[in-house]
């Protein structure tokens, strides 16, 4: 929950925004594994608010913020109800114990809610903590594919790089994944292309005022070209839901996973839009 926390707290110093900090517990009703003591409830709710009061200690002063204890069935629902309640346009979120510092894993908790909520999710990396409150955000990427119709993820884009003053950039990732026979020179040059006209039409849909540099990352495979990369400390990353998404819900597609392996930025996921 600290490098949650942290990323929460400077983006939302940098964005003028006030903070709900969310603790979940395990609902009693349909909760087996919650003991049906009173002692034991009394315990779990103090030492929740506990950690609440010691979470409050690590905000700054110019953060707005208030401490919440909620239940529910699963800490997921939780945080999305939470997330309705206060009408929250980011869910965020920490990374699970055990991965690389600098990195992202997901866990049950993540991985709940970057496949069904409804309200955009940001993933801190592990050690995020370690960033000091000052460094804000510094610059806001929208990973925009190699297809087009991104209009939700390059309005989020959009609306975060206003929000905080930071720095636009649209990027795309051409992993050459080639089928057998095919050449692997003719490949890079036809996907560089179309990754190039997909920027351009990103590029061309952004609002008068709004500018944003371009680029497009070429490697063997998502990773490869994530780790051919330059990446700001107090970056943010935003992408798209995968297809399969239900409208205006989260999916976290193929592509998003592999991005997260190399990733060492926090990441946004944004839900898909309805159909039309």
């Amino acid at each position: 929950g600290a490098d949650a926390l942290a990323v929460a707290s400077r983006l939302a110093a940098a964005a003028g925004a006030p903070l709900e900090v969310v603790m979940v517990l395990p609902s009693e009703a349909g909760n087996s594994s919650v003991p049906a003591d009173a002692g034991y409830e009394r315990y779990l709710r103090a030492q929740s608010r506990e950690w609440l009061e010691q979470a409050s200690e690590h905000l700054g002063a110019d953060v707005a913020s208030k401490l919440h204890l909620r239940y529910a069935e699963s800490f997921a629902e939780g945080l999305i109800d939470a997330a309705h309640e206060f009408d929250a346009r980011l869910i965020v979120i920490g990374t699970a114990r055990g991965g690389l510092l600098g990195r992202s894993r997901i866990g049950s908790v993540a991985n709940e809610l970057l496949h069904s909520s409804d309200v955009p999710v940001l993933l801190a990396p592990s050690g995020s903590r370690e960033l000091p409150a000052s460094q804000g955000i510094t610059r806001i990427t929208a990973a925009v594919g190699t297809r087009p119709g991104a209009d939700a993820l390059l309005e989020s884009a959009i609306r975060l790089a206003r929000a905080t003053g930071a720095p636009l950039r649209l990027l795309s990732l051409v992993p050459i994944d080639l089928p057998a026979g095919l050449d692997a020179d003719l490949a890079a040059l036809t996907s560089s292309v179309h990754a190039e006209e997909v920027l351009d039409e990103a590029r061309q849909a952004l609002p008068e005022g709004i500018e944003a540099t371009v680029e497009t990352a070429t490697g063997e495979t998502i990773e490869d070209a994530v780790r051919a990369l330059d990446w700001h400390q107090g970056e943010l990353v935003l992408v798209g839901s995968s297809r399969l998404a239900a409208p205006r819900h989260l999916f976290l597609g193929s592509t998003a996973a592999k991005m997260l392996r190399e990733l060492p930025a926090p990441m946004i996921v944004v839900p898909r839009t309805t159909l039309t």
